[in-house]
C-alpha cells in the first residue's frame, strides 16, 4: 500500500517505464507547448487571437448552444479545480465527509457534463448544417472539436462509473487519492508517477486527453480563454461628429436639388 497526502492508502502499482513517459514526461511537454504556444501566437498572430464568430452567419441558434456550453464548463472548470487542488485532509478537517462530497461531485458533475455535452453537440450541429458556417470551419477547429468532445466524454464515464458503483453498493475509484496527488506532485517537480499509476483506465484515458486539449489550445479558437479586456476601462472615447452645419436649430433645413 502507498500513502497519500490526505491520509489514507491506494494498492500500490509499480510504475512501468510507459507511465513515467505519460505520467512523468508528458506534462512537462504539454505545459512547454502550452506557455510557448500562447507566446508565439500572441507575438506573432495576435490578429488570429480571436474566436472568429460567425454569429452573423446564424444567432438563433447560438445564443442557445453557447450559453448552455460556457456554462456547462463553467461549473466543470470550478469542480476540476476544487477536485484536483484542494486535498482530501483539508475537506475533511471543514466537516465534508466522504458522502457528501461524493454526492456534491456527482450531482454537479453530471448537470455540468450534461449541459456542456449539449452545447457542444448543438454547436457542432449549427456548423456542419448551416452553409455559411460550415464554409468558416477550417480542419483545425474540426480537430478541436473531437478533442474537446472526447474530453467531455472521458469525463462523463468517469462519473457514471462512479454513480454505477455507489447504485451497485460498492465504491467508485477516489481520483483524490490518486489523480489529485499526481497533479499536485507536478508543481512542485515531483511527479507522482505511482500515484497516477494507481488510477483506472477511465481516469487515465480522461488525464490524456485532457493534456492533449491543453497542448491545442495555443493553435485553436480556444486561445480566447486566455483573454482578459483588461485595457477595455481605459479605452480611447469613440468621437462623433454630426456633418450638420447648423446643430444647434431644432429642424433642419432641407434643400430642393433645384434650389442649388
Amino acid at each position: 500500500m502507498t500513502p497519500t497526502d490526505a491520509g489514507h492508502a491506494v494498492d500500490a502499482v509499480a510504475p512501468t517505464a510507459l507511465d513515467h513517459i505519460l505520467w512523468g514526461v508528458f506534462p512537462y511537454v504539454v505545459l512547454a507547448v502550452l506557455v510557448g504556444g500562447l507566446v508565439w501566437r500572441y507575438r506573432y498572430d495576435k490578429f488570429g487571437w480571436t474566436t472568429r464568430s460567425s454569429q452573423l452567419y446564424e444567432s438563433r441558434l447560438l445564443r442557445i448552444a453557447s450559453p448552455m456550453f460556457h456554462f456547462g464548463l463553467l461549473v466543470v472548470i470550478i469542480g476540476h479545480v476544487a477536485g484536483l487542488l484542494i486535498p482530501k485532509s483539508w475537506t475533511e478537517a471543514m466537516g465534508v465527509t466522504e458522502d457528501m462530497y461524493h454526492f456534491m461531485a456527482l450531482s454537479l458533475g453530471t448537470v455540468a457534463g450534461v449541459c456542456t455535452l449539449g452545447g457542444i453537440v448543438l454547436l457542432i450541429w449549427r456548423r456542419r448544417t448551416n452553409g455559411p458556417v460550415f464554409s468558416a470551419t477550417t480542419v483545425n477547429d474540426k480537430v478541436m472539436y473531437l478533442v474537446l468532445v472526447m474530453a467531455i466524454l472521458a469525463g462523463l464515464a468517469t462519473t457514471l462509473l462512479s454513480a454505477g458503483a455507489d447504485l451497485t453498493g460498492g465504491h467508485g475509484h477516489d481520483y483524490r487519492e490518486t489523480v489529485s496527488v499526481w497533479f499536485r506532485s507536478i508543481w512542485i517537480l515531483r511527479p507522482d508517477v505511482a500515484a497516477m499509476a494507481a488510477s483506472t483506465f477511465a481516469f487515465k484515458l480522461h488525464v490524456m486527453v485532457g493534456l492533449t486539449l491543453f497542448m491545442l489550445f495555443p493553435f485553436t479558437r480556444l486561445v480566447h480563454a486566455f483573454s482578459a479586456p483588461v485595457q477595455y476601462p481605459f479605452r480611447p472615447y469613440v468621437v462623433y461628429r454630426t456633418r450638420d452645419q447648423h446643430p444647434n436649430r431644432s429642424e433642419r433645413v432641407v434643400r430642393r436639388g433645384w434650389e442649388g
